[in-house]
């Protein structure tokens, strides 16, 4: 089994690679370092448009070098230029072509430090993943011999999530890591309304977050009855006035990364992200796994 990882041949970024190589090292898995590069044109186009691949496929040798000096010998890698019309095409391919368990992106450019943006090429990624997709945080960085410390799923109270926990536990105890369960209740100053059992007055999210801990506490003694468990962190529920304030309300630590399910509307077998989803990503202060709806295993709630 291995991870795609994708490499942008014009900006030169290191927090993939280093997310890539952390989940690596944890999974005892290899990577597929990959730069994207355009379809060459017929010779018939002339020398303009064989200057513009020259062009493009110097910076491509050029991020993938960058690449390997970040990460030296850390992990087993292949280093390759893929031709696709796009990158999110690209990485798809070479997905579903190597039979890869994870995409490995970084953050787009308009993130802050220590968060994650999705630009458009993450974006397009998302919506046609067949994989769960891992983001970066822009600015991330990860000791060379770090791994991973504790998987947080993020659960909703649904049968999809119960699903998404599941899976989350299976991944944690592969490579030796806690598992947390975590539900973010965010509560406007001037809220007058709940909004879809989340954005809730204080009252109505206090109920909500003990309904949530009796279900995961279920989830919690199904996680003991799988056949390799993790170490259980107990669940937390983080409430804040917004979105960043109830994340960061229930802590996070070096090495952690948080799960995510996509939206049961989306796409069948691909990553498509609600609207509650998308605010946690942006506000993770850790890296962030899609996941598809089709992949998670199905609760038994």
């Amino acid at each position: 089994m291995s991870m795609v990882v994708g490499v942008d041949p014009a900006h030169r970024s290191a927090s993939a690679l280093h997310l890539a190589a952390l989940l690596a090292r944890s999974s005892g898995t290899s990577l597929i370092v990959a730069a994207v590069v355009p379809p060459a044109w017929p010779s018939t186009a002339g020398r303009a448009d064989a200057e513009w691949r020259g062009y493009t496929r110097e910076n491509a040798d050029g991020a993938l070098d960058h690449a390997a000096a970040v990460l030296g010998g850390s992990t087993t890698a292949e280093y390759l230029l893929h031709e696709a019309p796009s990158a999110r095409r690209g990485l798809t391919e070479l997905a579903e072509q190597r039979g890869a368990s994870l995409i490995v992106v970084g953050s787009g450019a308009g993130a802050e430090p220590g968060r994650i943006a999705l630009g458009a090429e993450s974006d397009t990624l998302l919506h046609a993943s067949p994989v769960p997709v891992a983001i970066a945080p822009r600015g991330y960085r990860a000791e060379k011999d770090a791994r991973v410390t504790r998987v947080t799923a993020a659960y909703r109270g649904t049968d999809a999530s119960a699903g998404l926990v599941l899976g989350a536990a299976g991944v944690a105890a592969a490579v030796g890591a806690e598992l947390r369960v975590a539900s973010f209740a965010v509560v406007p100053r001037d809220s007058g309304t709940s909004g879809a059992g989340l954005d809730a007055e204080l009252p109505i999210a206090s109920a909500w977050a003990a309904d949530i801990e009796r279900h995961a506490a279920t989830l919690v003694r199904q996680v003991g009855e799988l056949d390799e468990v993790p170490t259980i962190a107990g669940v937390d529920i983080g409430v804040g006035e917004t979105w960043e304030s109830a994340i960061a309300d229930i802590g996070w630590k070096p090495g952690e990364v948080l799960v995510v399910g996509s939206s049961t509307l989306g796409p069948i077998a691909r990553v498509f992200l609600g609207s509650h989803a998308t605010k946690i990503v942006r506000h993770s202060p850790v890296p962030v796994v899609v996941v598809p709806h089709s992949v998670a295993p199905q609760g038994r709630t």
